[in-house]
C-alpha cells in the first residue's frame, strides 16, 4: 500500500484480481439464503450517463452488502439490445444494425466494469442474440397457442419518421415521444397480445406487492381502470324516427341517469357511424371530423382539458326506458378501444356531456337531485351535479336513493334482455408489431390453405434476415430481403409466407429476469427448478418512467409463464425502487439541453469509487439528486481521509491483533461511536435504503479515530485502534470496493473481503456511561459537565442542591426555576 491515495492502479488492480479469480459468479447453493438483486438492464447506446451509474451503484451497494451479509447473491446484467436507435444509426451510417449494437455493449461493458460493479458476467444476455430471441419466439408461439396472440386490423398511430406504429403511449401531445414528429393514424392488420385476459388479475394481484412504491400500484391500478357497471342497448332510428333495425350498445357506470339521456355520442371510428351515414347528406361532414383527429393521440382525445366537439349524423337513438328518441353525434372524446366506442350522454349529472351538451344546444334534464338545503338548483344548473341524492324524473323509480337504484334498473334491463352487468377495462390488449427491421422476427407463417399457424418450434430461432434495404417507404425492411418470407406452411407443407413485423421490443424485458436463472439453456426457456430457487427477484431498481408499461408487462409475462407452470411465483419483483433522476443547475441532465457530465471525465480525474460515494451520499436513491462538482471533490477527499488514516493505524499497530478491549475514558468515547455507527448503517442500508446516512455515521467515525489517533502514543490502546480500522474498511466497502480491498490487504488480509461478515454491533455498549450536558444561566452558557447517562430529568434539576460547579454558579442569587433537558442541559433561571 502506497503512502498516497493512486486510485487509477488500485482501482485497475482490484478489478483484474475479481475477475481472474471469478469472485462475482454464483451457483444455486442449498446451505445458503439466497438474495437475487436486479437493476433494470440498458440500452445498448454506447456510453453511460449519470442515470446509469446512479441506478447500477445503488444496486452494487446493495448486493455487496447481502453478500457480506451471508446471502447467497445473485446479481446479473445484460443489454436491451433491438430497437428503433440502432436501426436508424444504421440507415444514417449505411451500416448494419448490428455493427451499431455489438460495439457500443463491448464499450458500455466495459465502463461498467471500471466502476466496478460485481455483476456475474458469465450470465450476460443480450435480446438481439439469437441464443435469447429464440425463446422469446418460442414464448409468442405459447400464446398463440393459448389464444392470447391474434392480428386484427386497426386504426393505429403511425410516426412518418421512425416508420412504425406507435403505442398510445408513446404519443405525445399527438408527436412521436423519440423524434418529435406529428403523428397520424394509419389501418394496419397488426398482432396483438390479448393483456386484457389477465386484467383482474393484474389489478388484485397488486395487493401483494407491499415492497412497491404505493405511487407505483397506484399508476397501474389507474392504468388498468377497472369500472363496473352495465351495457345497455339502444335501438337506433333514422332522421325521420323510423326504426332502422340496428342498436347501439353503450357501457355504463350510471345507469341510475338513463332518464336523463338527452343524446348519444359516438367515436367516429365506430362501424355503425359509416352504416347511419354513407350515402347521405352526412357522410361528407363525418369524414372531414375524422380528418381533424388524424393527428391527435387517444390520451390527447380524453384529456379534461380538451374542448368538446362534435358532428350530429343524421340519426337518433331511442331510449329503452322512455321510449325517448335523442340525436346520434360522434364526438373527439369518445374512443372505439375503450368501452363500446358509444356514450349515453347525461349533462345533469357529469361534466364532460355538460360542456358537449352546452356547447350544441342540446336539452340538460336532471334526474338526481341533491338533499334539502344543499343550495343547489338541478333545473338550473350551471355545471353538473354529480353527487348521490334522490331518483326524479325517472319514473318508478322516483324518490329511491340514486346509489340503490342502480341494481333495481340493471336488474329490470336485464329481465328485459337489453342490458347486463358487466365490468369495463381502461387497459387494451397490447399491439406488438412493428414495421422495423431490428427486432424479434414474429414467429408466424400465413398459409392460404391454413391462414395464419406458428413455425415449429423445433425450427426456431426464425432468423433476422440480412440481405435487406432500408428504404424507408413505411413497411418493414425485411420485406426487401430474397431469403427470408418465402417458406413452406408448417402445417400443410404448401407455399407460405413469413410475418414480415417485429415484435414490440418491451417483450423482450418482460422476461429477462427468468432467463438470468438459466441463461445458457439451449433446450428449454429456463430450468425450472432454477428458476424455484431464484425467483421472485428479492429487490429491482429501476426509474419512475418505467411504473406503468415495463413493470405491468412483465407482471403478465411472469403471470402467463406462471401459468404454464415455468415461473414458480405469480409476481417476479417482491420489492422495488424507483430511483430519482439526476439533474445538473436544477434540470434533468440530457444530451439535448447540453447538461451532461460524462462518468468517464469523473472516474479519470477522481476515480470510480469517489463516483460512487459521492452519487449514494448526495441525496436518497429515491429522490432527485443534484450533481454538484464541489460534492464530488468532497467525496475524493474524504476517501484520501480515510486512505491516510488506514496507511497511519496499519503503520502504528503492525504485530498487534485487533481486539475490542476497552480501557479507559477515551477508549470507551471511541467504541461508543463505533457501535453506534454499525448500528447506524446497518438499519440504514437493510431497512430504509438511506445509504446517504449510512455514509454519514462512517464518516462521524472516521473523525472519532482521528481525534483519538491525536492522543500521546502510550494512551492509544493499539488493538481497538486496528479493529475500529478495520471495521471502517468493511463499512465502506459495499461504496468504495477497491479501496477497501487495498485497505484490507494492507491489514494483512490475503483474501478479498467481498464474502467477509459485515460487522456486529453490541447494544449495549450503543450507550455511553457518561454524557455531557451544558449549563446555562438565563439562557446563557456558563458550564460543560459531564454526568452518568441514566440520570433523570429530577436528578439533574437537583444538580443546583448537589453538583459544586454547579453551586458555585448560583451562588448569591435567586433561583427562580429550573429547566432540565434530559442528556442536553440544565438551563436555571435566576435574578
Amino acid at each position: 500500500m502506497n503512502e498516497t491515495y493512486d486510485f487509477r492502479t488500485i482501482e485497475s488492480k482490484w478489478q483484474k484480481y475479481w475477475e481472474e479469480n471469478d469472485l462475482f459468479r454464483v451457483t444455486e447453493r442449498a446451505d445458503k439464503e439466497k438474495f437475487y438483486e436486479l437493476e433494470m438492464f440498458p440500452y445498448p447506446s454506447g456510453k453511460l450517463h449519470m442515470g446509469h451509474v446512479r441506478n447500477y451503484s445503488i444496486g452494487d451497494v446493495n448486493a455487496r452488502f447481502k453478500r457480506m451479509q451471508g446471502y447467497n447473491v445473485l446479481h446479473p446484467i445484460g443489454w436491451d439490445a433491438f430497437g428503433l436507435p440502432a436501426e436508424n444509426a444504421a440507415i444514417k451510417h449505411k451500416a448494419h444494425p448490428a455493427d451499431w449494437t455489438w460495439p457500443n455493449i463491448r464499450e458500455m461493458k466495459a465502463q461498467l466494469k471500471a466502476l466496478g460493479f460485481s455483476y456475474d458476467w458469465d450470465r450476460e444476455v443480450a435480446t438481439a442474440h439469437e441464443d435469447y430471441y429464440k425463446w422469446m419466439q418460442w414464448i409468442f408461439i405459447q400464446f398463440y397457442k393459448k389464444g392470447l396472440a391474434y392480428k386484427k386490423e386497426n386504426a393505429v398511430n403511425w410516426c412518418p419518421s421512425c416508420q412504425t406504429v406507435l403505442a398510445n403511449e408513446q404519443v405525445v401531445d399527438g408527436k412521436c415521444e423519440r423524434c418529435g414528429s406529428v403523428v397520424g393514424k394509419k389501418n394496419m392488420s397488426q398482432w396483438y397480445l390479448k393483456i386484457t385476459a389477465y386484467a383482474d388479475r393484474l389489478l388484485q394481484d397488486l395487493e401483494l406487492l407491499d415492497g412497491w412504491p404505493e405511487r407505483v400500484k397506484i399508476m397501474q391500478k389507474n392504468w388498468i381502470g377497472k369500472s363496473t357497471g352495465a351495457e345497455v342497448d339502444f335501438r337506433v332510428a333514422d332522421e325521420a324516427g323510423n326504426d332502422t333495425g340496428k342498436k347501439v350498445t353503450v357501457f355504463t357506470t350510471r345507469v341510475d341517469t338513463i332518464f336523463g339521456v338527452t343524446c348519444m355520442v359516438l367515436a367516429p371510428e365506430h362501424p355503425i357511424v359509416a352504416e347511419l351515414t354513407n350515402g347521405t347528406p352526412y357522410e361528407a361532414k363525418v369524414a372531414a371530423f375524422m380528418d381533424k383527429l388524424q393527428h391527435m393521440s387517444d390520451i390527447d382525445r380524453t384529456s379534461t382539458t380538451l374542448e368538446k366537439e362534435g358532428e350530429f349524423i343524421g340519426a337518433y337513438a331511442v331510449n329503452p326506458l322512455n321510449g325517448e328518441k335523442v340525436p346520434m353525434y360522434i364526438a373527439n372524446y369518445v374512443l372505439m378501444n375503450y368501452g363500446t366506442g358509444a356514450v349515453m350522454v347525461v349533462p345533469a349529472h357529469d361534466q364532460r356531456d355538460f360542456e358537449f351538451c352546452k356547447k350544441y344546444g342540446l336539452a340538460i334534464v336532471p334526474v338526481i337531485a341533491p338533499p334539502e338545503g344543499s343550495g343547489i338548483d338541478v333545473h338550473n344548473l350551471e355545471a353538473a351535479f354529480e353527487a348521490e341524492g334522490t331518483m326524479i324524473n325517472s319514473g318508478v323509480y322516483d324518490g329511491m336513493n340514486n346509489k340503490e337504484a342502480i341494481e333495481k334498473i340493471i336488474a329490470d334491463l336485464s329481465g328485459r334482455g337489453i342490458a347486463k352487468k358487466t365490468d369495463n377495462f381502461r387497459l387494451r390488449d397490447w399491439l406488438i408489431s412493428r414495421q422495423r427491421y431490428w427486432g424479434t422476427p414474429i414467429p408466424m407463417v400465413y398459409c392460404e390453405k391454413c391462414g395464419w399457424v406458428p413455425e415449429k418450434e423445433e425450427n426456431l430461432p426464425v432468423l433476422l434476415p440480412t440481405d435487406v434495404e432500408f428504404t424507408g417507404k413505411g413497411e418493414s425492411p425485411i420485406k426487401t430481403s430474397k431469403t427470408f418470407l418465402k417458406t413452406t406452411c408448417p402445417c400443410c407443407g404448401g407455399p407460405a409466407e413469413r410475418e414480415a413485423d417485429t415484435m414490440d421490443t418491451f417483450l423482450d424485458s418482460s422476461w429477462y429476469f427468468l432467463r438470468y436463472c438459466d441463461p445458457r439453456n439451449t433446450e428449454a426457456v429456463f430450468d425450472k427448478e432454477k428458476a424455484k430457487y431464484w425467483m421472485a427477484v428479492d429487490q429491482y431498481i429501476g426509474g419512475i418512467e418505467h411504473a406503468i408499461l415495463h413493470l405491468l408487462y412483465a407482471r403478465f409475462f411472469n403471470k402467463f409463464l406462471y401459468d404454464l407452470g415455468l415461473a414458480p411465483t405469480v409476481e417476479p419483483f417482491t420489492n422495488l425502487l424507483t430511483q430519482g433522476m439526476v439533474n445538473l443547475g436544477g434540470t434533468k441532465m440530457s444530451k439535448s439541453k447540453g447538461n451532461i457530465v460524462s462518468p468517464e471525465d469523473i472516474m479519470a480525474k477522481y476515480g470510480a469509487d469517489t463516483a460512487r460515494l459521492f452519487i449514494m451520499f448526495a441525496a436518497p436513491p429515491e429522490s432527485e439528486l443534484e450533481w454538484s462538482d464541489t460534492g464530488v471533490e468532497g467525496s475524493y477527499r474524504f476517501l484520501n481521509r480515510v486512505y491516510r488514516l488506514a496507511y497511519d493505524v496499519s503503520a502504528s499497530t503492525k504485530g498487534v491483533a485487533p481486539a475490542e478491549t476497552v480501557n479507559g475514558k477515551e477508549d470507551k468515547q471511541l467504541d461508543y461511536v463505533l457501535n453506534t455507527t454499525v448500528k447506524k448503517a446497518t438499519e440504514d442500508m437493510r431497512d430504509r435504503f438511506n445509504f446517504n446516512t449510512a455514509i454519514s455515521a462512517i464518516m462521524v467515525l472516521v473523525n472519532e479515530m482521528y481525534r483519538y489517533k491525536q492522543l500521546p502514543e502510550e494512551q492509544q490502546n493499539k488493538a481497538l485502534l486496528r479493529f475500529a480500522m478495520e471495521r471502517v474498511i468493511l463499512l465502506l466497502a459495499p461504496f468504495t470496493p477497491h479501496i477497501a480491498e487495498e485497505m484490507w490487504q494492507e491489514f494483512g488480509h490475503s483474501f478479498s473481503l467481498i464474502d467477509e461478515p459485515w460487522p456486529t454491533w453490541d447494544e449495549a455498549r450503543c450507550v455511553q456511561d457518561e454524557i455531557e450536558i451544558v449549563v446555562q444561566l438565563n439562557g446563557k452558557v456558563k458550564e460543560k459537565l459531564n454526568i452518568p447517562s441514566a440520570t433523570t430529568r429530577e436528578e439533574m434539576a437537583d444538580l443546583v442542591n448537589t453538583n459544586e460547579a454547579v453551586k458555585a454558579l448560583i451562588e448569591g442569587k435567586q433561583v427562580i426555576k429550573v429547566i432540565a433537558v434530559p442528556g442536553k442541559l440544565l438551563n436555571i433561571v435566576v435574578k
